[in-house]
C-alpha cells in the first residue's frame, strides 16, 4: 500500500460524521492527490473517453435594474423602509410579492410553513441571511417544505429545512420532499429549466422524510455545498432528464438510505468533489420503470432520439464518449441500516458504494471508495419492475452497458464477506435465466484502478480492460441473483430484529460567506 493510500484510509476513518470545513478540505485533498497520483501512473487518456466536462447549467440570469428586494422578518420593520424594499411576516407572502429578477432575503429564525413557488414567481432568488438558524420546520407533519412548481431559473439559498414528512394522504414522492424542484412530476416531459442552490441544509429526525433536495423534470441546474441526511429515499435527487445538463459538487450526504438517486437521469450530468457515508447505498443512478419516464438512465454523449430513448440501447464498443460523471468523491462505509426506507430503497441492495442498477455509458473516475461492506462499486442488470410472478408483464431487462470505471482507490470493500462482494463487482446474463432473449451487457470497461481486495469477474482489468475495443457480458448465473435477492433478504431480516429509527439532526453547517453578494442595496445589505 502506497503512502497516499495509507493516507486516504486514515482520513476515512477519522472523519468526523459531520466534517468541518478543514476536514472537508482535507478529505477531498486526499482524494485529489490519489486521482492525480493514479493519473500519473495511467497511459493516455482513449479517444472514446469523455473529456471532463464542466457544466451544471447556466450558473446564472440577467438581474433587471428595478429588482425589488422582500424582506422577511418576525421582528418589526423599521420606520423608514427605503424604495425597493418591502417587509413581510411569511415567507410565502414575500415570495407572492416577487417577479423575475426579484429577491427574498430572510432574516434568522424558525418559520413553520411551507412555500410554494409558481410559474409566475420564475427567475426569483431565495436566500437566508444565515444557513444554521434560517429554519424552515414542518414539525413532522405531512408536507413539502419549499416547492418549485414549473418555474425557471429559481435559486434557493442558504437555509435549513427539517422535518417535512409523507403520509397516508400525502404519499412519498408527492410529499415530504423538503426543497422540490417540480417541473412535472410523472408527465415524462421537461417542464422546466434553471433550478440551483447553494449552502443549503436538508434533514428528517423521524422515519417518513421522503427526499431532502429534488428535482425532477427539469434540465440545466447546479447544487453546492449542500447537506442532507434522514430520508427514507434519497438525500438528494435528480430524475427524469435525459439529457440533465447539471452539475453537484461539495455536498455531503449521509444517514439516507441513498446518498445520492437518479433514475432515468443521463447525458451531461457531473456528480463531484463530495462526500457519501454512513448511508444504506452511497451514490444509485439507476434506470427505471415505470417511475420517472422516459427510460434508461444513460450517459452517453450526444445520443439521438432523446425525447423518446430506446429503453435497452446497445452499446457495440467501450470507446464511447461518456457525459455522465462521477468523479474526485469519497464515498466511505455505505453501511447504515438503521435508516428509514421506502418500498423501493427498502430492496436496493445494502453496503455498496457505488450502485448501478441497468446504467449504461457512465464515467466512474478518480474516486476514494473504502469501508463499504458489501462492494465498493456494484453494477447489475435490473429487471425492472421484477414480476416473475405474472411472468415479467410490464418488466423492461435493463442491460448494464457501456459504463468505464477507471483511476478509482478502492480501500477495504466487502467486509461483509461472501461470493461477490469486494471492491468491483459486475453482474450480467440475468435475461437468459429468465427464457429471455439475450443479455447485452457489455463494452463496460476497467482500467487504472488501485484494488485492495477481490473483483468479480477476476482480474476485471484483463478481459475487462478499456484497452479492449469491446468487452463481452460479466456474467455471474444464478449465483448473481441469488447474491442480489439475499442482500434484499438479508435487510429485510436486520430491520425486522431492529427497526429503523429516525437519525440524528446534523450540527451546524458552514454558512455562505456573504449572504449579500449581488443583492441590491436593502436594510440587510448596505
Amino acid at each position: 500500500m502506497s503512502s497516499i493510500d495509507a493516507q486516504a484510509v486514515r482520513l476515512a476513518r477519522r472523519l468526523p460524521r459531520t466534517p468541518s470545513i478543514a476536514a472537508l478540505a482535507v478529505a477531498l485533498a486526499a482524494v485529489a492527490l490519489a486521482a492525480m497520483a493514479l493519473a500519473a501512473m495511467a497511459p493516455a487518456a482513449l479517444p472514446a473517453t469523455a473529456a471532463a466536462w464542466g457544466g451544471g447549467g447556466k450558473g446564472g440570469k440577467p438581474k433587471p435594474p428595478s429588482a425589488q428586494v422582500n424582506i422577511v422578518s418576525q421582528g418589526t420593520p423599521p420606520w423608514r423602509v427605503p424604495a425597493g424594499a418591502h417587509y413581510f411576516n411569511t415567507i410565502q407572502a414575500a415570495v407572492d410579492a416577487s417577479k423575475w429578477g426579484d429577491w427574498v432575503l430572510i432574516e434568522p429564525g424558525t418559520y413553520y410553513e411551507s412555500v410554494k413557488v409558481t410559474s409566475a414567481q420564475s427567475g426569483i432568488w431565495i436566500r437566508g441571511m444565515d444557513r444554521n438558524t434560517v429554519i424552515i420546520d414542518g414539525q413532522h407533519r405531512v408536507a413539502n417544505g419549499i416547492e418549485i412548481d414549473k418555474a425557471n431559473d429559481v435559486w434557493v439559498e442558504n437555509l435549513t429545512v427539517r422535518n417535512f414528512d409523507f403520509g397516508p394522504q400525502c404519499p412519498d414522492e408527492e410529499c415530504g420532499n423538503e426543497i422540490w424542484w417540480n417541473g412535472g412530476a410523472g408527465s415524462g416531459k421537461i417542464g422546466a429549466h434553471g433550478w440551483y442552490g447553494s449552502y443549503l441544509t436538508a434533514y428528517d429526525t423521524g422515519l417518513s422524510g421522503g427526499y431532502g433536495i429534488f428535482t425532477g423534470n427539469e434540465v440545466e441546474g447546479s447544487w453546492e455545498n449542500i447537506y442532507a441526511s434522514g430520508f427514507a429515499d434519497s438525500g438528494m435527487y435528480i430524475g427524469a432528464c435525459q439529457e440533465c445538463d447539471a452539475r453537484v459538487s461539495g455536498a455531503t450526504m449521509e444517514d439516507n438510505a441513498l446518498g445520492y438517486s437518479g433514475s432515468n437521469a443521463g447525458g451531461r450530468l457531473v456528480l463531484e468533489r463530495s462526500i457519501y457515508r454512513h448511508n444504506l447505498v452511497g451514490i444509485a443512478p439507476n434506470s427505471e420503470n415505470p417511475g420517472d419516464p422516459p427510460p434508461p438512465q444513460d450517459g452517453e454523449c450526444g445520443r439521438p432520439n432523446i425525447e423518446n430513448p430506446d429503453p435497452t440501447p446497445i452499446i457495440t464498443t467501450t470507446r464511447i464518449r461518456r457525459c455522465t460523471v462521477i468523479r474526485k468523491n469519497l464515498v466511505v462505509e455505505n453501511d447504515n441500516l438503521t435508516v428509514p426506507v421506502n418500498a423501493s430503497t427498502g430492496v436496493a441492495p445494502w453496503g455498496a458504494g457505488i450502485e448501478l442498477p441497468g446504467d449504461y455509458a457512465d464515467l466512474i473516475t478518480g474516486n476514494t471508495i473504502a469501508g463499504n461492506p458489501t462492494d465498493g462499486v456494484l453494477g447489475f442488470e435490473y429487471p425492472n419492475p421484477f414480476t416473475p410472478e405474472n411472468g415479467f408483464e410490464g418488466t423492461i431487462f435493463f442491460q448494464l452497458a457501456g459504463n468505464r470505471i477507471s483511476h478509482n482507490t478502492f480501500l477495504g470493500n466487502g467486509s461483509r464477506g461472501g461470493a461477490f462482494t469486494g471492491d468491483l463487482t459486475l453482474l450480467g446474463g440475468f435475461s437468459e435465466i429468465f427464457g429471455y432473449p439475450q443479455s447485452h451487457s457489455e463494452n463496460n470497461c476497467v482500467i487504472a484502478n488501485r484494488f485492495s481486495g477481490a473483483t468479480f469477474p477476476a482480474e476485471i482489468e484483463g478481459t475487462w480492460g478499456c484497452q479492449n475495443q469491446t468487452t463481452p457480458n460479466p456474467g455471474g448465473g444464478p449465483a448473481a441473483v441469488e447474491y442480489l435477492v439475499g442482500l434484499q433478504e438479508e435487510a429485510n431480516a436486520i430491520r425486522e430484529a431492529q427497526p429503523p429509527v429516525g437519525q440524528p439532526a446534523p450540527p451546524p453547517q458552514p454558512t455562505m460567506p456573504n449572504p449579500c453578494r449581488g443583492v441590491p442595496r436593502n436594510p440587510l445589505c448596505r
